[in-house]
């Protein structure tokens, strides 16, 4: 039904509101997580997690991560580089294991973000209410995790015409359901059966909640505040036309999306922390895979653009 209200005007940037049934399915998908970040501190402090959690929930964040930086974001939405079949299918699946939406929703908020970047449009500025403190303060939390939970659905007709076609994309998107219920479950199988290769119920649930709720909050509330915080402070080296600044604490747990102010500046480009020290997971990871084969046409940075593009506004 909304599908049909959606398509009745393919040229206007969103369409229908979302309805309760959305939101309570954002709620659960948002809020357990956050929940579960909030708990671990009480549970850290009484209890602990063992090596075997860290290990686990590494691994799921660094391959989910990833999914979400070099997948949804700059291959899927920008284009800064062409991948291989199995590469881009691969990493359609191990953006989806973020809990962040399916590729193709994602994809088409996050094109209307650059569309509207801070102005009237945008899905997720912080600058939405205005610019006094209070104003800030609650547009940060809209830009942070509030927009998700009243976002009205981007016209992905007109954004995302290219990945609607793509027949793998749809597929993966179909298969969202059981890939979250893998990113859950897959650490509790883990943690359950490592060692001694028999069931053992209290690790396996010590990792659903520690590689599997924990780590899937920590990842949301990354990726959120390249929302709120990446577009509040941060220096600006580059020129844009919104107020997106570098972050640099954020690079290590954000893959390298922190350095948020170039990629404004110039999106397709697939390496965003192009300065000296830029730490910037993403970037190498392309590298290699334009190595081994798996990528091509990389949209390097070029030395001519970035001049033209240098100074802070």
């Amino acid at each position: 039904m909304a599908e049909q209200a959606v398509a009745v005007d393919t040229n206007a940037p969103w369409g229908v509101r979302m309805g309760i049934g959305d939101r309570v399915i954002v709620g659960i998908f948002v809020g357990i997580p956050f929940i579960a970040v909030i708990v671990s501190v009480a549970v850290l402090w009484g209890w602990g997690v063992t090596w075997h959690d860290l290990v686990i929930g590494a691994v799921m964040y660094v391959i989910a991560g990833h999914g979400i930086t070099i997948g949804y974001h700059r291959l899927f939405t920008h284009k800064a580089f062409k991948a291989a079949r199995p590469l881009k299918v691969a990493l359609a699946v191990a953006g989806t294991m973020a809990v962040e939406g399916d590729v193709i929703t994602w994809a088409a908020d996050h094109r209307r973000h650059h569309q509207f970047s801070d102005r009237p449009g945008d899905p997720h500025s912080p600058w939405r209410f205005g610019k006094t403190v209070p104003a800030l303060v609650k547009g940060m939390i809209w830009a942070h995790v509030g927009w998700t939970f009243n976002n009205p659905k981007t016209n992905q007709r007109r954004y995302v015409p290219d990945l609607l076609a793509d027949a793998d994309l749809r597929r993966v998107a179909q298969w969202q359901p059981l890939i979250v219920l893998f990113s859950f479950a897959g650490p509790a199988v883990a943690g359950g059966l490592w060692g001694s290769g028999t069931w053992d119920g209290g690790a396996a649930w010590s990792a659903f909640f520690w590689a599997g709720l924990v780590r899937i909050g920590l990842l949301h509330h990354v990726t959120w505040s390249i929302n709120s915080i990446c577009h509040v402070g941060g220096e600006r080296p580059f020129r844009s036309r919104d107020r997106s600044g570098n972050v640099w604490w954020l690079a290590p747990l954000s893959g390298g999306e922190s350095w948020h102010n170039l990629h404004h500046a110039d999106p397709t480009c697939a390496r965003h922390g192009v300065l000296r020290g830029q730490l910037d997971s993403s970037a190498r990871l392309i590298w290699l895979f334009e190595r081994l084969g798996w990528a091509r046409d990389v949209r390097w940075p070029d030395e001519q653009r970035l001049a033209a593009r240098a100074g802070a506004d």
